[in-house]
Formats: structure tokens, C-alpha cells, sequence
């Protein structure tokens, strides 16, 4: 419960730090909301009378305790050029951009974990360089050979739709997860070439280990051994590499909503800092800033939980310092 209490004390203290910073950076950008908003042939009074609507005249704390004070009540504020509450659109975006998270991770799992498996247990040099190439490949140079090969009216096979999302959304699964095979694909690659490379460097540290030795000397073959012993050993260290992968997958996909043309939370931020819609830009900033956070939380919380080494040196150091 202590360390519990500390992480999440750390916590809380990094989310006040970044909102002061998502905040003040963005102040400092040059150009005027309210000028972006009343066009370029407003006169001074309609630019004033746009500032003081949107609070831009108050001072900076108090612009910021307003903002604070919105977030703790769940109100992400209003968009000052589209006019439509902040948190509704980023609802509509993370519809699509997360589920082509999740989506992604599963296929980087896929490919990863057997593959830095299989690698340990064959020690085949071609599956090294697999795990090389498909790191070094860009997303978006892959993601338009997908497109060259999947992709419906230009593509080899024309299996898959290359742009867009269904105006539909979810209600339509088949479509909507369609759409989304082919980003997930993009950055699944690369991210399990990652994983594969983390996987074949853990499973293999733990596979010339005593615990893999006195497993065949109880029978086991050695592929019994590194799969049961090793790969549970070294589940800890991989839940860490996978928690860092899923954080990297956020930028990564955002790159790649915009080749195949998904309104996903990257469009979203994009089009916003070109508006310079500063409410929408910070509270968007600031929700991945917390998911990054409380991400770094489960993943520290996860790795102790499964490594009760980390349990027991904390009882260690805690008679030592006593």
C-alpha cells in the first residue's frame, strides 16, 4: 500500500506539472485565437468582444484556474472555431484511433511473441534479420506498400478499403474493422519486430538460466522449458516492453490515420494546432499526457506484481534503513 500510495502521489503530481506545461506552451506560440476566428477583415472590437467570450483577457492564472477547474468537473471546455463541446469530438475520434490501437498491439503480439520464441529455441539467423528489416521499414513507406497490394481499385488483390472510415461508425463492425486492417497492420509490423527482438533477448537471457536447467533435468524437453520456465520469467520484463510499445503505438498511429485518411485523435490535433484552437489543442495534449501517465502506472504496478523480487527487496531495504 506504500508504494502504492507513493506512484500514485507521483502521479498526481506529474498530471499538475503537465498541465502547467501544456498550458504555458501553448501560450507562448505566436499568432491570436480570437483573430484566427473573427477572419482577416474583423475590426478591433469584434476581436476584443472574441477575446473576452473565450476568457483570452484574463490573466494567464486565472485563464489556467479556469481551465483546471473545467477539467476536475469533466469539462474539456468548447472548440473556439467549430463551437462544439472539446470532449464530444475527442469521444467521436477515440472511437477510431483506439481500437486501431488495441488492434495493432494484437497483431505486434502475434508476430512478436512466437517469433522471439521460435528464435531462441531454433537460433535461426534468418529470423533475426526478419526482426531487423521489419524495425527499419517506415510506417509509411509499408503502409503504402499495403495499400499497393490490399488496397480495393489500385491494389494487387483489392481486398481492403485504402481510405476512410464508415459515416456509420461501430454500427457497421464488419466495415468499420475493415477500415481498420490495413492501418493496424501498418504499425503492427513494425511494432512486433520490436517485440520480437525484446522477446528473443529475454527468453534467451532466462533460457541459460538454472530455473530452464533444473526444469529438463526434471524431464522437460528444451522446448518445454524455455516455452513453460523461461517465457513465464521472463513475463515481467516483457510486460514493460509491451506497455512502452503500446505508449509509442499513440504517435506512430497518428501518422498513420492521416495516409489512410481516418478522423482519428491525430487529424484531430493536426487540424486543431493549424486553427490554433487553443481549447481544444491543451485538452487534447492533456488527455495524452494522462494516458501516457496512467499508462506508466499499470505497467510499474503490473511489473511489480508479477516480480515478487521487487516485494521482497523493498522488505530488504526497508529492515536496512530501520
Amino acid at each position: 500500500m506504500r508504494f502504492v500510495g507513493k506512484r500514485l502521489a507521483l502521479f498526481v503530481a506529474a498530471l499538475v506539472g503537465l498541465s502547467a506545461l501544456v498550458f504555458v506552451m501553448l501560450r507562448v506560440l505566436p499568432g491570436d485565437v480570437a483573430a484566427v476566428i473573427a477572419g482577416t477583415n474583423a475590426t478591433p472590437e469584434r476581436i476584443a468582444s472574441l477575446r473576452a467570450e473565450f476568457g483570452l483577457d484574463k490573466p494567464l492564472v486565472a485563464q489556467y484556474g479556469d481551465w483546471m477547474a473545467g477539467l476536475l468537473h469533466g469539462d474539456l471546455g468548447v472548440s473556439a472555431v467549430g463551437g462544439r463541446p472539446v470532449a464530444r469530438q475527442i469521444a467521436m475520434r477515440a472511437a477510431v484511433t483506439f481500437p486501431l490501437i488495441v488492434l495493432s498491439l494484437l497483431i505486434a503480439l502475434a508476430i512478436g511473441l512466437p517469433l522471439g520464441c521460435a528464435a531462441v529455441l531454433t537460433r535461426n539467423p534468418r529470423l533475426r534479420g526478419i526482426a531487423i528489416v521489419g524495425g527499419a521499414v517506415p510506417a509509411l513507406w509499408g503502409g503504402l506498400l499495403l495499400i499497393l497490394l490490399f488496397s480495393r481499385g489500385t491494389g494487387l488483390l483489392g481486398l481492403l478499403p485504402a481510405q476512410g472510415f464508415p459515416d456509420t461508425g461501430w454500427a457497421t463492425p464488419g466495415k468499420a474493422l475493415s477500415c481498420l486492417l490495413m492501418p493496424a497492420l501498418t504499425t503492427g509490423i513494425t511494432a512486433g519486430a520490436s517485440i520480437m527482438r525484446y522477446t528473443r533477448a529475454a527468453v534467451g537471457d532466462m533460457a541459460s538460466s538454472q530455473a530452464v536447467d533444473m526444469a529438463m533435468a526434471c524431464g522437460m524437453t528444451r522446448k518445454q522449458a524455455v516455452l513453460r520456465v523461461a517465457l513465464r520469467l521472463a513475463t515481467a520484463q516483457l510486460v514493460s516492453v509491451v506497455g512502452l510499445t503500446f505508449a509509442q503505438m499513440i504517435t506512430g498511429v497518428m501518422v498513420v490515420e492521416n495516409l489512410f485518411a481516418l478522423p482519428g485523435l491525430g487529424a484531430m490535433l493536426v487540424t486543431d494546432v493549424g486553427n490554433r484552437d487553443l481549447i481544444a489543442v491543451q485538452s487534447e495534449l492533456f488527455l495524452l499526457a494522462v494516458f501516457f501517465l496512467l499508462l506508466g502506472l499499470v505497467v510499474d504496478l503490473t511489473h511489480r506484481a508479477l516480480d515478487p523480487r521487487l516485494k521482497h527487496s523493498g522488505v530488504v531495504s526497508g529492515k536496512a534503513e530501520a
